[in-house]
């Protein structure tokens, strides 16, 4: 094995849960997307950050990759081991550390799910509200710079950690950021690093920004003849300042999955799929409001969620979406697009995508956070048909120089990983070169998370 004498080492003091069976391999060697499996020599289990910096030491002094692990959830194969060596897996660094109610506040290790933590500040009266659908690790979330359906109200991943505790490539341990609210010294190595992808530094802790819970909560569905006038909805909405939580669109594919998967009855049109929060009566003028807009665009089958279960079923419909595409070609995988356009450009960016799905004849439903121009279209592949992976492939590239060509980007969320990186010369053009020279200073030697979001070659 080429990184034996790194392994060892590693042995001595992990113990047992340096693990090299051919199962938890396998597991740590698949992912949710598109991309064959790749098989890391070992899955190493830290339990604090002095094991993660000494693991790390060992492997930097040996040239054995390190690639960190959360829940396993990305969808461009940001925790697959390319290069090989060891996958970090951060799950039993799962303790919340420091709830700072006064300070709307949490310190939390990257293991924690956020669920997990969800079910820790119930009773606070505090919300962390990032909501990316699955039970993502919140590593992972701020590695990947994950946002999700709460966005156009409460921010990404950037805007919700104020700090950090990281692990360089050279097993030192650095702090980033601070509790308070603002700073203005220096550069902010917080941002460098969410989203960074694991290619920078491993995340062992993070400080993070709490929100309180809403007074009142109300929700609904809303069908459209087109996809243009919901669209034109979501704009109308956004330009007159009513206040949405969530916001999202899906497409009339989509409604007929849901209807099939989940048992529903939607009309099998575009919908939006709206959330206000605030006192009890501002959340009711803003739905009020909305729904204005709604008849203006010609909207129909208005359906309240008014209670929390119904509320919390339809979040839940909508978050299983790619489940539930999967589902309805059997047998298939998905290579899942993430184009972000400005908010003036998303009709005429969804508008082409759909023409140019149709035209490839593969399946394609479109979802999407609308609120901030970001979509996605689940591509549908049969599984080891290669003439149909190529013309996904080619398919997302064209969508990805659309969003370039409309002001936009090739990721909204889902960061780059594997599945994006030959894209990335497009959008920053000799920025991109110069992320190449900011991981060869912070990772000369290439280990952490070899072959994601830039080019090492000198």
């Amino acid at each position: 094995m080429p990184h034996e004498t790194a392994l060892s080492e590693i042995e001595t003091f992990l113990g047992d849960r340096l693990v090299r069976s051919k199962s938890d391999r396998a597991l740590h060697g698949q992912n949710e997307a598109w991309f064959p499996e790749m098989l890391p020599d070992a899955v190493a289990y830290p339990e604090t950050t002095a094991e993660v910096a000494r693991i790390v030491g060992i492997c930097a002094r040996h040239g054995c990759p390190v690639t960190p692990w959360g829940a396993g959830s990305s969808l461009e194969g940001h925790a697959l081991a390319a290069g090989g060596g060891i996958s970090l897996d951060m799950g039993r660094m799962n303790r919340i550390l420091a709830i700072r109610a006064e300070d709307m506040q949490a310190v939390v290790q990257p293991g924690v799910t956020r669920r997990a933590l969800a079910r820790e500040l119930r009773a606070t009266g505090l919300m962390f509200p990032v909501d990316p659908g699955a039970d993502a690790s919140l590593g992972g979330m701020a590695a990947t710079r994950a946002s999700g359906t709460t966005t156009v109200r409460y921010g990404t991943m950037r805007d919700n950690v104020m700090g950090l505790e990281v692990v360089l490539a050279d097993g030192r341990v650095i702090r980033t950021g601070s509790g308070a609210r603002k700073s203005a010294a220096g550069y902010d190595l917080t941002g460098l690093f969410v989203g960074s992808e694991g290619t920078l530094g491993i995340i062992t802790e993070l400080t993070l920004r709490l929100h309180g819970q809403p007074e009142a909560v109300t929700a609904a569905t809303c069908a459209f003849d087109d996809f243009e006038a919901a669209v034109a909805t979501v704009i109308a909405t956004i330009q007159m300042g009513i206040r949405m939580a969530r916001i999202e669109f899906v497409d009339e594919t989509t409604a007929a999955i849901f209807n099939r998967v989940n048992g529903t009855a939607l009309p099998e049109k575009p919908h939006l799929m709206v959330e206000f929060h605030g006192s009890a009566r501002s959340a009711e003028e803003d739905a009020e409001r909305f729904g204005e807009v709604v008849a203006d665009h010609g909207g129909a089958g208005f359906a309240w969620a008014g209670t929390a279960e119904e509320r919390n079923r339809l979040w839940r419909m909508r978050h299983d979406a790619y489940r539930a595409c999967l589902a309805s070609r059997p047998g298939c995988i998905g290579l899942v697009t993430d184009i972000c356009v400005p908010i003036s450009k998303l009709a005429e960016a969804v508008r082409e995508t759909r023409a140019d799905i149709a035209a490839s004849g593969l399946p394609g439903p479109i979802v999407g956070h609308v609120g901030d121009g970001n979509f996605h279209a689940a591509l549908l592949i049969e599984r080891g048909n290669a003439a149909e992976l190529a013309t996904a492939k080619a398919l997302a590239h064209r969508m990805a120089e659309r969003a370039l060509r409309l002001g936009g980007t090739i990721t909204g969320e889902h960061g780059i990983g594997l599945g994006k990186k030959d894209l990335m010369a497009l959008e920053h053009g000799a920025g991109w070169a110069l992320m190449a020279q900011i991981k060869r200073a912070l990772d000369p030697a290439g280990i952490l998370n070899p072959g994601k979001v830039v080019e090492t070659k000198a």
